[in-house]
């Protein structure tokens, strides 16, 4: 007999949470959430592991044993069904002898979509689908933007003066909100696997990118800086970090030599000298062009195996869009975007931005500030407020595209 409704949504709810704790640290695999529920108790729960293994079922299952048999198992997304670098989670639900199974999402992998649960119910398990699905779709929403449209999910974050700055000339970096919201800022970079920002920002502000919360240092994300001409100086922090964080530097176009084969990469010109209006490449469909193609010969060679012998990944392409593919077929879910006003307006000319989040400062910065792309008076009408908040003098909005207008 089927659990109430109330009761469904309470333990998905739960699993929701474990898939939740772990955003950031799976990929290339989804973070998924599992409970084993018997006689309205929670006997088994896991999350992805990091790395991508064990996956969240056969963790919950381990810590079930006995008392999976007849029980109810509470997934995030559909139970895979192919055999991979594991076997597959359906049939291990099948072999604990689980009565019941209750899905949230379905996995649109081509090697799923709906065969772990044809699997299921072939062995004679009752399966419930979309209990909390748009929870569901929110918590999953970089997994499935790279399996639906191949690229990973854009959150922009910006923060903001009263005034509508970003910045100010000359100044680096520049403390426009609070703690609480720096602090909030930290726990988006620990659930992400990619920051991204332009070579101005880079240069200017010379941040690490890293997560500095106590006891989520281990969560820094990808470290990527849109730079054409590999102007990142050597001896900035992030290049110093490169081998012990990520770091991939995105330099273009199609036409520059490339000393090793790295697979794909793009660059996109950010802050500084010389913009990217060039037309697009033969052959390419979206987004502004990523470079002019400058920076060639002896000078680039020689700054490309610099930054490289520092441990540094130069990936080379044309357009923010194939940029996006590239880091979808490396596993990578979900991208923030945090600057500088040139990498903002880039990705929104590509029209390639998912969500905003504003951050808006109680100071003005002044004629001398950085205007950014926005603020909140003028948020492009194509996003939604979906909340708005105080965290201590700053206001936050969460802005989100509008469904219709999702790109590929």
């Amino acid at each position: 007999m089927s659990e109430p409704i109330h009761e469904d949504e309470r333990f998905m709810a739960a699993a929701l949470r474990l898939a939740r704790h772990n955003l950031g640290l799976t990929s290339t695999n989804p973070s998924v959430g599992c409970v084993i529920v018997k006689d309205g108790a929670i006997v088994g729960r896991a999350a992805t592991a990091p790395g991508g293994r064990p996956h969240a079922e056969t963790q919950a299952l381990a810590e079930a044993g006995e008392r999976a048999r007849g029980a109810t198992a509470y997934v995030t997304l559909e139970p895979c069904s192919h055999h991979g670098k594991t076997p597959p989670c359906a049939d291990a639900l099948v072999a604990a002898g689980v009565a019941r199974v209750v899905v949230c999402i379905l996995d649109p992998d081509e090697r799923v979509a709906g065969r772990g649960v044809v699997r299921l119910r072939e062995a004679g398990i009752d399966v419930d689908l979309g209990i909390l699905g748009e929870a569901g779709e929110r918590v999953l929403e970089g997994y499935l933007m790279r399996q639906r449209n191949k690229r990973p999910h854009v959150i922009l974050k910006l923060a903001v003066s009263s005034d509508g700055m970003i910045g100010k000339e000359g100044e680096g970096q520049v403390r426009i909100t609070g703690a609480i919201s720096r602090a909030q800022v930290q726990v988006l970079r620990a659930e992400t696997d990619a920051i991204l920002v332009g070579v101005g920002t880079a240069s200017a502000d010379d941040p690490e990118l890293t997560v500095r919360l106590a006891g989520l240092e281990e969560r820094s994300p990808i470290r990527i800086v849109l730079d054409r001409r590999l102007e990142l100086p050597i001896e900035s922090k992030l290049v110093r970090t490169a081998r012990d964080i990520p770091l991939i530097v995105v330099a273009g176009g199609a036409d520059i030599p490339s000393p090793r084969p790295r697979g794909e990469g793009p660059r996109r010109a950010d802050e500084g000298p010389g913009g990217s209006d060039s037309p697009l490449s033969s052959g390419l469909t979206r987004g502004p062009a990523l470079s002019p193609h400058a920076g060639r010969g002896g000078d680039y060679a020689n700054r490309r195996a610099a930054l490289e012998a520092a441990g540094v990944e130069v990936l080379c392409t044309d357009t923010i869009s194939d940029l996006l593919t590239a880091l979808a077929s490396r596993g990578i879910s979900s991208l923030l975007v945090e600057g500088g006003a040139r990498a903002a307006r880039d990705f929104f000319d590509a029209d390639l931005i998912d969500r905003i989040l504003l951050f808006t400062g109680p100071a003005a910065i002044g004629e001398s500030g950085i205007r950014s792309p926005f603020e909140r008076t003028s948020v492009p009408p194509r996003f939604t407020l979906r909340r708005i908040a105080r965290y201590g003098d700053d206001i936050f909005e969460e802005y989100e595209r509008d469904t219709g207008c999702s790109q590929a």
